[in-house]
């Protein structure tokens, strides 16, 4: 009869352990190269932590492929829920279809899935079409400030809802203020080098433009390199989403006037949040849409502009 109580006792004991089962997250990247894209990461993992979930990382190499086979490779290692900045909205249908048929949640960040699709958990992105229009109207006003009209930009790849977001609020702000959007030059990898070489072509062919839009945050860098090879720092404007330290820098010292700060490390831990909300019972979020502060080197100190960059990127990737 000992025995019997002890070993009913024990099974009493094991099964609210067997219930309280460590959930696992998996953060998808779309590149890991790109800094953007370690800070999400950071905030997933930050709030991972904080929730008590085991936490593991993928890189995509910017290859649908690739995203596929991490999905694939995640579920065998038996995760519980996947956030995911992928690689495009056009890629994210299969995703969908495959992590349905396994009934596990996933929420996107910085990229939302494929228009019309709705079969995810959250999409916590930025509020890119009221950022494009607010950034579109910032731009017309410096290139009006400097005695014209014509503008560039460099923009986001064309396949992600955010960048065709962005660019839809900024021709609309464009057209209502005035302003000549003469060329628009896609990135292929986000890089400061081809940034560079973007904004060069931008300003040979387009000599006469007095404001350049940047959707991202390489491209304001890249932007500012060319402005000051070529002597033109305050003589052209430029301004972009996103933000790091470099572009806080360029801030800073004047050669960029306005970041519209995106929180990348917002996203990763919102959208963790959502995740384990779902897994957990608790209200869920569909479009958690995060304003982008403006923000210019006059403001970049006050306490507001501090908390939001905060969000943005972790204290490891560099100054405030």
């Amino acid at each position: 009869m000992a025995l019997a109580a002890a070993a009913a006792a024990l099974a009493l004991t094991a099964a609210p352990a067997a219930q309280a089962k460590k959930l696992t997250i998996a953060y998808i990247a779309p590149s890991l190269d790109i800094s953007y894209w370690q800070w999400v990461a950071y905030g997933a993992k930050t709030k991972a932590a904080e929730l008590g979930m085991d936490y593991i990382e993928m890189d995509s190499h910017n290859s649908p492929a690739d995203q596929m086979t991490n999905v694939r490779t995640a579920i065998t290692r038996g995760v519980d829920a996947i956030v995911m900045g992928p690689v495009s909205s056009t890629s994210t249908p299969p995703v969908l279809r495959f992590l349905k048929e396994k009934a596990i949640p996933i929420a996107f960040t910085g990229i939302g899935p494929q228009p019309g699709e709705t079969d995810y958990t959250s999409a916590v992105t930025a509020n890119n079409y009221e950022s494009g229009k607010q950034e579109g109207q910032f731009v017309c006003a410096l290139a009006k400030e400097r005695g014209g009209t014509k503008v560039g930009m460099l923009s986001l790849p064309q396949d992600r809802e955010n960048a065709q977001k962005y660019l839809k609020g900024a021709k609309e702000s464009f057209t209502a203020d005035g302003c000549d959007l003469v060329q628009v030059l896609q990135t292929k990898g986000l890089t400061v080098r081809e940034a560079v070489d973007q904004a060069n072509d931008l300003l040979t062919a387009h000599p006469d433009i007095k404001a350049i839009y940047g959707m991202y945050d390489e491209a304001a860098t890249g932007a500012a390199k060319v402005l000051q090879t070529r002597n033109l720092v305050g003589k052209i404007g430029v301004v972009t989403a996103d933000g790091s330290p470099t572009t806080v820098k360029l801030l800073r010292d004047g050669v960029i006037q306005a970041l519209f700060l995106q929180e990348a490390g917002g996203q990763g831990i919102d959208a963790t949040q959502q995740v384990y909300n779902a897994l957990t019972g608790a209200p869920v979020t569909k479009e958690l849409a995060l304003p982008e502060s403006l923000v210019t080197a006059k403001d970049i100190d006050s306490p507001q502009a501090q908390a939001k960059l905060k969000r943005v990127y972790p204290p490891s990737a560099g100054q405030y």
